[in-house]
């Protein structure tokens, strides 16, 4: 299943984006350090060229250190990209963006310069709580919920920055099925663009070749199936919706209840830190997105070619 999510607000603000990006002398993206690749707005990655940017890391309190550190230098590789991993938890959010924004631009004492920088991230990654931190007062509105902010502000911080705020933003094609998948999980597309039972299957698995400790310990397993088996995600939810009462007429397991349960406690860390991709996996996956393309463009021209040929024979006919 390709998971795809694109209201129209979203296609405004990448217009106004595609608009603005010149005039700016800073991109800050905010990414979920969950899914650092698939947060990651590719029309930004496009059209930056050498813009400094700082990618920061947010939510990294429920993701696995030691590979968000992995992300981190795999960003900070690329020409003028710095980051920070941070969380909702730290008090010295603000002083730690504007050191290294500082660092990045060097002012002369009272100089007058303004910085203008674009803020932008996916929906729910928490840039609202971030900007609202930034400027030591609430101006961006916030909510468990994907797609809060809908239009673009221009807001005044300290020191000489001025921060384009846009609304949360996905693209319009999400060309690579696992990433669709991830964010998903994690929460940055509504579920009314997804059937649950699927997305808990996808995580279930990769948490059964991943973080098989997590499951055991969280869910008091006895023993996980096996990856061997082709059925073990559907396996495994239902074990876990037996553990926790989540049982329709029959004996039967109600796999939107236990979907829930499960997606639910991965977003709130009850199942620990977790990170759902890494820099070795997006080659593979990458490969596939090329080989998706080739196929839907080997569609596209045999179906012009069979219009054209049609055409011809009517042609003929006359």
């Amino acid at each position: 299943m390709q998971i795809q999510w694109y209201p129209g607000h979203m296609h405004k603000a990448q217009k106004e984006v595609r608009e603005i990006l010149p005039q700016v002398d800073l991109i800050i993206e905010v990414l979920d350090a969950r899914i650092p690749y698939s947060s990651e707005n590719p029309m930004i990655a496009e059209l930056r060229g050498d813009k400094p940017t700082i990618k920061i890391f947010n939510k990294s309190d429920l993701a696995d250190e030691e590979k968000t550190q992995l992300w981190q230098d795999y960003f900070e590789q690329h020409k003028n990209i710095k980051t920070l991993a941070l969380n909702s938890q730290q008090g010295d959010r603000k002083t730690q963006i504007f050191d290294l924004i500082h660092r990045m631009f060097p002012r002369e004492e009272n100089s007058i310069k303004v910085i203008h920088a674009l803020i932008l991230g996916i929906p729910n990654v928490g840039k609202s709580t971030l900007i609202n931190s930034l400027a030591n007062r609430p101006i961006a509105k916030t909510g468990n919920e994907p797609a809060v902010t809908k239009m673009l502000q221009r807001i005044k911080l300290e020191d000489n920055i001025t921060l384009f705020d846009t609304p949360g933003m996905l693209w319009a094609n999400i060309e690579n099925i696992h990433s669709g998948y991830r964010l998903a999980i994690t929460g940055g597309i509504k579920e009314t663009a997804f059937e649950l039972p699927d997305v808990a299957s996808y995580a279930a698995e990769y948490l059964l070749k991943h973080y098989p400790e997590r499951l055991m310990e969280r869910y008091q397993l006895k023993e996980l199936p096996s990856l061997d088996n082709p059925y073990a995600d559907v396996e495994l939810l239902e074990g876990i919706g037996r553990l926790r009462g989540c049982l329709v007429g029959g004996g039967r397991v109600d796999m939107d209840k236990v979907s829930r349960i499960l997606i639910t406690e991965i977003r709130d860390g009850s199942l620990g830190n977790l990170t759902f991709e890494m820099p070795s996996m997006m080659e593979a996956e990458l490969k596939e997105v090329e080989i998706l393309r080739a196929e839907k463009e080997a569609k596209k021209l045999a179906r012009e070619e069979a219009k054209r040929q049609k055409k011809n024979k009517r042609n003929r006919n006359r």
